[in-house]
């Protein structure tokens, strides 16, 4: 296996970052001179609503394309950032669509001289407007229970299966513009908006659902062994056809699902374990939940339906050549594969509560020795003793690591401690294109 070397010039994740900003900036300004030439109301409150409303669709179209899982963008800039900014969106694109419906209300109420509430209900009896007011009913829902106080109070797959019906709320609002048929007067904007909203559907169903229907059927995934790595910590190794042509890469993780083991809906996302060697995968996981839990009764032989590799926590994002990677608790699965393929001076720090808690040290140990690493467990309760034990305080990684400023950074654990590393690392001077700390979900 060749070892990676750092790259040069403009690092991934910015030609990444200014590939979507210019497609984006692109398109704003088509949209503004189509709209300014094409797409006046009947009356001026009623065109400011539809210029709030094309730009709730342009926002619509650039949430879809970063939960669409297109690769080029998922391995540079990540999908723990990809679906923040997702996220984000989400919020401004639910107040857009809020001016648009209160505009086109008072701009109809205005125009036929009739009171908010009638006019209401008279849109409400025309199919196109009817189905834009659930479109905007749905969103309401799924910003709801997207606000960070109901999502963690309600099941994952509760949430999930709630967001989910940002789709339907899409299918509403696409019928929506189509049977409203005033979005321009012009023929070659209304090709130029079809044309778009064809591009982003596309991304979105070939990705997230053609390639892993395609990949699934290809390399058919099975259970190759169960391998239980502590009391509640297993490892599932995975084999398939073909492997070596699956574009896996050490740091990246998939979404798992156990057919015949699990219900369909129920999926993980677990990071690979083991750096991919072209003829098996492995994932090690905790006992968290209900389907982590059940992994160690899973029968080799059985069905494995995968989605990815996903994820920029890789090599790909290296900008030196010495490398310091930090795990904390199961953190240490996409650590671990790194280390298998890292090169150069390499520097790992592993924090658990004792030793009988790290999780795959053993194989640290040997693939350390291996690659002339150094290796360091750190335990003991955080802040006890005297003085209080803080191994993640700027100087006590200064004192452990002291060419920190020249390492990249690599730091994957639970998020107080993912948190606490980058600030400590940002206080050491270490610049923000060497750290890297991915803190993956399903979006």
């Amino acid at each position: 296996m060749s070892v990676p070397t750092a790259p040069t010039g403009v690092s991934p994740m910015t030609l990444a970052r200014w590939v979507l900003g210019a497609v984006v900036l692109v398109n704003l300004i088509v949209l503004e001179v189509f709209f300014f030439a094409y797409g006046q109301g009947k009356n001026s409150v009623l065109t400011v609503a539809k210029f709030f409303g094309l730009h709730a669709a342009m926002l619509m179209m650039l949430q879809l394309t970063l939960v669409a899982r297109i690769p080029w963008l998922d391995r540079r800039i990540g999908m723990d950032r990809l679906t923040a900014w997702h996220r984000l969106l989400g919020f401004g694109l639910f107040w857009t669509v809020m001016l648009h419906a209160s505009l086109i209300i008072t701009g109809y109420a205005t125009l036929y001289d009739m009171g908010f509430g009638e006019t209401f209900l008279s849109l409400a009896g025309v199919t196109a407007s009817l189905l834009g007011m659930i479109a905007a009913g749905i969103m309401i829902v799924v910003v709801g229970v997207s606000i960070r106080y109901a999502r963690r109070r309600l099941p994952y797959e509760a949430w999930h299966a709630l967001h989910v019906l940002i789709y339907l709320a899409l299918l509403a609002g696409l019928v929506h513009q189509f049977m409203e048929a005033t979005t321009f007067s012009s023929t070659p904007a209304t090709v130029y908006w079809w044309t778009l909203w064809a591009l982003v559907i596309g991304a979105l169903v070939v990705n997230r659902v053609g390639v892993p229907l395609w990949r699934n059927a290809y390399h058919q995934f099975r259970v190759a062994a169960v391998v239980p790595e502590a009391d509640n910590v297993v490892s599932v190794h995975v084999t398939g056809r073909h492997l070596d042509r699956l574009p896996a890469r050490a740091g990246q993780f998939c979404i798992w699902r156990f057919p015949g083991h699990n219900r369909w809906w129920q999926a993980n996302p677990f990071s690979l374990s083991a750096a991919p060697d072209g003829r098996s995968l492995r994932l090690t996981a905790k006992a968290s939940g209900k389907t982590s839990a059940g992994l160690r009764h899973l029968k080799v032989g059985n069905r494995v339906f995968i989605e990815g590799p996903y994820g920029a926590f890789t090599s790909l994002h290296r900008k030196r050549d010495k490398t310091l990677l930090i795990a904390g608790g199961v953190g240490v699965t996409p650590i671990r594969a790194l280390l298998e393929e890292s090169g150069g001076s390499t520097i790992v720090l592993y924090r658990a509560a004792k030793e009988a808690d790290a999780v795959l040290f053993g194989e640290l140990q040997g693939l350390a020795a291996a690659r002339d690493a150094q290796l360091h467990l750190l335990t003991g309760r955080t802040g006890t003793g005297s003085p209080p034990n803080r191994p993640f305080d700027p100087e006590n990684l200064l004192a452990r690591v002291p060419d920190i400023a020249e390492r990249d950074v690599f730091v994957c654990g639970p998020p107080a401690l993912t948190s606490a590393v980058v600030a400590s690392v940002q206080a050491l001077g270490v610049p923000g294109r060497q750290i890297h700390a991915e803190r993956f979900g399903l979006g």
